[in-house]
């Protein structure tokens, strides 16, 4: 037979090992459960993640949660930062609203998450307050996404996740090379206008820099690469002979494109600049 103090020992276990289940978090990302809020439903909770990308997962909810995303940084930038968050195709049982001094504005219906778009908006248009929806049933009902934080070109709409279409200027132009996730030489080989975007289909001759592998070896002996790269369906974009110089941003592990001037014209302009001692940072061009 247990003794009291034991028993009252394992109660405490147990009751933080339910705890633990129900809620995990770090600066980057949070899993909770509605179950802690279990006989109180108009209950909310406050999240704060504070990492440049992340996720969410909130497992049978009920009441509602506010997300703060507050980067760990206090450059006057950081205000000028947009934030994309995308659903995973099983996300449901929430709306999902921006929160801006008290005033919701809704963002992301339950059935609008299951189609898996990214969705933007600007850091300073408020928090995200995801509401559960009551339902009879809640075991099935998970809401999950990923987010990401993304400082963008001057003049890119915060709704927007790939680059606008205008072309870069030389001064954007020579920063992108120093700053874009991917920087990378080569040829359109393809053009695919998809039903929201386009895709187009790169050989890589020389590759710069890439922050995560979206550029795969041709072979073993082949000293090329192949990847994709998106663009906004209305930038109309076709294919050109020649070579260019492809610059962007990744996204939920997509390239998107940014800057891609011809790589002759790259070439006039960084020699130029270099000439003149204006150049942000150093590429080899050899």
């Amino acid at each position: 037979m247990l003794t009291p103090i034991l028993a009252s020992l394992l109660t405490l276990l147990l009751l933080s090992r339910i705890s633990w289940c129900q809620y995990s978090s770090d600066e980057c990302s949070w899993k909770g459960s509605g179950l802690t809020h279990e006989g109180h439903t108009r209950d909310v909770e406050q999240v704060y993640l504070r990492c440049s990308q992340g996720s969410l997962e909130w497992l049978y909810p009920t009441g509602a949660i506010i997300v703060n995303l507050r980067p760990n940084t206090i450059s006057p930038a950081a205000a000028r930062l947009s934030v994309c968050i995308k659903p995973s195709t099983v996300s449901s049982g929430t709306n999902i609203y921006l929160d801006h001094t008290g005033k919701l504005r809704l963002l992301l219906r339950e059935q609008d998450q299951a189609q898996g778009k990214v969705h933007c908006f600007g850091i300073q248009e408020g928090a995200l307050f995801i509401e559960a929806i009551p339902h009879l049933d809640i075991s099935r009902r998970i809401t999950a996404f990923q987010y990401e934080l993304v400082s963008d070109r001057p003049g890119t709409e915060a709704h927007s996740l790939g680059a606008p279409c205008q072309p870069c200027t030389d001064a954007e132009m020579l920063l992108a090379v120093c700053i874009s996730d991917f920087v990378a030489r080569g040829r359109i080989k393809k053009v695919e206008q998809q039903e929201e975007q386009t895709s187009v289909t790169v050989e890589i001759s020389r590759l710069y820099r890439q922050k995560t592998q979206i550029f795969v070896s041709g072979g073993v002996r082949a000293r090329s690469w192949i990847g994709q790269i998106k663009m906004p369906l209305q930038c109309g974009v076709k294919s050109g002979d020649g070579d260019f110089l492809f610059t962007g941003t990744v996204r939920f592990g997509e390239a998107w494109m940014g800057c891609a001037p011809r790589y002759k014209d790259f070439l006039r302009l960084f020699h130029e600049a270099q000439q003149q001692g204006t150049n942000p940072c150093h590429v080899d061009t050899d």
